[in-house]
């Protein structure tokens, strides 16, 4: 395995006692960071980006994990989001076979919530806003005579079944880091940028590692991509070069939480209901034993990386699932549960739910550029980062071309072990199969975890042999993935191989995630992030 530039950190335990000089400085580690700290990278721009965490600590491993192009967005009018996330799924789709999957959605038609020929009018639109080439079109289903009713009540004997995908996000984020440094880019977590002096000519920023010195990074333009901390970030680190106002926006930060719960059927397709407040929520297999529920729109208190779960939450998202399953979902049978803070543009909308999930990028070349990201979604993030380093590079007076579109993320491009392609879901079957071949002393189950986890990089990761592997300090979890992990992807603690880089977490006892903290040096195991 080959090893990282030597002129690129792994960890934000990198120290210099010279200033560091880079094009654009990107503040944030979450997928719109990365993503523009890829872009920049592949057309030729130094880039340096700092997150104060892990990668994708907060809101980018908290999603509902979905590609899509949000099908309630058409009843806010938002047919240029939806069209833009529209176009966007088959491209990720793509890029990523091994992180991204197609996904079948059933939505029960309950006559209270939606009439049948609204139902229908929203789906045409949703087949037919974007080409699709890989995705089947929606259609309706007797859920009495359909396997995919058995787990409902009775009383919905008709249902509406529709395409869009699933994404490992936290894993996104994560390999979107990788291709930003294979390309050049220097990425430091657990690194704090605690301030950022504007000037005519460029930025001087401070940066905070977790453990070590402060450094000075000398930057000819910054990227505000904090995520819910965009507006503080502005408003706190951010010093003008004159007396201008840099945070001229505000966010609105809405807590979405989701609850996993014992499976609640054995097919692969999840569930969409819709619920009495107008909302919807999703009901999706995770993990093989489980279903994931979720998500709230509750406004946020407080500050960002403090959101939890609270048990009205719970309450809620249980009481809707169990509208619809046969079998009642209670609070008590929650194995996990996480919250991730959506930083939504303020519309001055009453209901969180109709906030729009657009993004907005703001330039500012009053003197050195700077431009800030505000809102945006997991889907639309590739598009997002194209735009935003055009955009820089029209400030830096040197524009230079996107070249992300056709790109596969790292471990994507699986035609080196399967040959051509056909198509992104089949492609991925016939690449599983081939990991069995060549590495026969692996189980189904680790089998599947590693190949969708590392796609064609598990060759880095796997040894010919278990013994190879080193010690198992966890059921399937071996010395030689932990090293991987924390040499190639920045893994640091064991909340970020358990729960963010892997959800093995959630298959662990309280012991066997104790072995794995130990393993990475910790003298108690951290609650999951």
């Amino acid at each position: 395995m080959s090893a990282a530039p030597t002129s690129v950190s792994n960890a934000s335990t990198e120290t210099s006692a010279s200033d560091v000089e880079c094009d654009v400085l990107v503040v944030g580690g979450g997928i719109n960071g990365t993503g523009i700290a890829r872009d920049l990278a592949g057309r030729g721009w130094r880039v340096l980006l700092c997150e104060q965490d892990d990668l994708a600590q907060h809101t980018s491993s908290a999603s509902t994990k979905l590609i899509h192009g949000g099908l309630r967005y058409l009843e806010y009018h938002e047919f240029s989001l939806v069209r833009k996330a529209l176009q966007e799924r088959e491209v990720l789709l793509r890029s990523a076979p091994h992180i991204i999957r197609p996904l079948r959605f059933v939505m029960p038609h309950d006559p209270a919530m939606r009439p049948a020929w609204m139902i229908r009018i929203g789906l045409f639109l949703y087949d037919h806003l974007a080409r699709r080439e890989l995705l089947p079109g929606s259609t309706a289903i007797d859920l009495r005579r359909d396997p995919r009713g058995a787990c409902l009540q009775p009383r919905l004997g008709r249902a509406f079944v529709y395409s869009d995908g699933w994404v490992d996000d936290a894993r996104l984020v994560a390999l979107t880091a990788v291709d930003a440094r294979a390309r050049g880019a220097r990425i430091l977590t657990r690194t704090r940028c605690t301030g950022a002096q504007r000037s005519a000519d460029g930025w001087t920023a401070t940066l905070q590692p977790e453990n070590g010195a402060p450094r000075r990074v000398k930057a000819r333009a910054l990227v505000n991509a904090a995520g819910p901390w965009t507006e503080s970030f502005l408003r706190h680190q951010a010093r003008p070069a004159r007396g201008e106002v840099l945070a001229t926006r505000s966010l609105r930060l809405i807590k979405g939480s989701h609850i996993v719960v014992p499976r609640r059927f054995e097919h692969e397709d999840a569930y969409l209901f819709q619920n009495p407040d107008k909302r919807i929520i999703f009901a999706i297999p995770y993990e093989g034993r489980f279903t994931l529920i979720g998500t709230t729109d509750v406004e946020q208190q407080g500050e960002p990386g403090s959101a939890r779960i609270d048990a009205e939450e719970t309450r809620y998202l249980c009481e809707q699932a169990s509208r619809y399953f046969k079998q009642p979902v209670a609070p008590s049978e929650v194995v996990w549960s996480y919250s991730g803070v959506r930083p939504l543009l303020d519309d001055a909308s009453g209901d969180p739910s109709s906030v729009t999930r657009d993004y907005l990028l703001e330039s500012n070349t009053e003197a050195a550029p700077l431009l800030s990201i505000w809102g945006g979604k997991i889907t639309t993030f590739r598009k997002l980062s194209e735009e935003a380093a055009s955009q820089l590079g029209r400030m830096l007076g040197d524009a230079r071309r996107p070249w992300t579109k056709g790109a596969s993320l790292p471990g994507g491009d699986l035609a080196e072990w399967i040959g051509a392609s056909q198509r992104p879901d089949t492609d991925f079957e016939r690449f599983v199969a081939e990991v069995a071949r060549r590495y026969p002393w692996l189980d189904e189950p680790g089998l599947r975890r590693m190949a969708r986890a590392y796609g064609t990089r598990i060759a880095g990761v796997l040894a010919p042999s278990a013994q190879a592997m080193g010690e198992e300090v966890a059921p399937g979890l071996y010395e030689a993935e932990l090293d991987y992990l924390r040499r190639e992807e920045w893994a640091s603690r064991s909340d970020d191989v358990l729960w963010r880089r892997s959800k093995l977490g959630l298959h662990y006892s309280a012991a066997q995630r104790e072995r794995v903290a130990r393993w990475m040096g910790e003298s108690t195991l951290m609650k999951a992030a």
